[in-house]
């Protein structure tokens, strides 16, 4: 079970980079990128990050690389800013949940307007 203080650290470390990657990072790559979740490693030396992207699957790479590429600064804009011992060494990675929920709902949409019309 994850404790109480790396809940506080996840959810500060993700409302810090969200602010760095929407008013800081000047990469045209980089745009409507949205931090869903953090998960810090339990040692706080290292954190992975999730990224919901919208657009197709060539714009979802470009951004994630460029997050990548940007991953030193945002680690050390992070650190600065929440004044913890170890800054966690970054990893993002592309969250399709938002995707897989937008999905269900049409199937679900789709299942309810078949329903009616039976």
């Amino acid at each position: 079970m994850r404790t109480r203080r790396l809940q506080k650290i996840a959810e500060a470390l993700k409302r810090e980079i969200s602010r760095i990657i929407f008013s800081e990072l000047k990469d045209p790559r980089i745009n409507l990128v949205t931090v869903t979740k953090t998960e810090p490693s339990d040692d706080l030396r290292t954190a992975k990050v999730y990224v919901s992207v919208i657009g197709d699957e060539a714009k979802k790479k470009s951004t994630l690389n460029a997050l990548r590429h940007a991953r030193g600064y945002i680690q050390s804009i992070a650190g600065k800013r929440l004044e913890i011992r170890f800054t966690p060494i970054l990893s993002f990675f592309l969250d399709d949940s938002v995707n897989k929920s937008v999905h269900l709902s049409r199937l679900i949409d789709e299942t309810l307007d078949g329903d009616k019309t039976v």
